[in-house]
C-alpha cells in the first residue's frame, strides 16, 4: 500500500452518518453505535470534517445475509433499503487486530490486490470473506 494513498484516493461513493441512518432505516445515534462497535468503518473528510462512511459498506436488504442484522436493530432496520456488509464486522475485526486504524482499514479494503484479483471490499460483497480475512491476517 502505498504511503501517498488516502481513503479519499480510492473510494468513490461516501455517506454521510445521516444517509446511512437513512439507507439502514435506524437513527444517526444508532450509526454512531456502529461506528463505535466497529461493525462499520468511516473517516472525516472534507472541509469541514465530515465523518463519512463507504458507500460499499452497505448491500441492498435483498442481497443481505439475514445473520448481518446487528441485535437490537432488527425491527428498525427493516424498513431501510440497505443493510450493513455481513462480513464487515469480522474483517475489521482482523484489520484492527494488526493494528489498523478505521483510515487504515479502509485504505486496506479499496486498495486492488492483484492476488484476489480486484479490491478486497469487492471480494467480500462477493462472498469471499475467508480469501479477505487470509490475507488481513497475513499482515501480523
Amino acid at each position: 500500500m502505498s504511503a501517498a494513498q488516502t481513503p479519499d484516493d480510492l473510494v468513490d461513493s461516501w455517506l454521510t452518518v445521516p444517509d446511512v441512518a437513512e439507507e439502514l432505516g435506524v437513527d444517526a445515534g444508532k450509526v454512531r453505535r456502529l461506528l463505535k462497535e466497529r461493525r462499520i468503518a468511516g473517516v472525516r473528510r472534507g472541509e469541514p470534517p465530515v465523518l463519512s462512511v463507504p458507500a460499499a459498506f452497505l448491500v441492498p436488504v435483498d442481497a443481505r445475509n439475514p445473520a448481518s442484522v446487528p441485535d437490537g436493530y432488527g425491527e428498525q432496520e427493516a424498513v431501510g433499503t440497505s443493510a450493513v456488509l455481513a462480513s464487515l464486522q469480522g474483517t475489521l475485526s482482523v484489520l484492527g487486530d494488526v493494528g489498523m486504524s478505521d483510515a487504515e482499514a479502509i485504505t486496506w479494503l479499496f486498495t486492488p490486490d492483484e492476488t484476489l484479483p480486484g479490491r478486497p471490499v469487492d471480494a467480500l460483497r462477493a462472498g469471499h470473506k475467508t480469501e479477505v480475512r487470509r490475507r488481513a491476517q497475513a499482515l501480523l
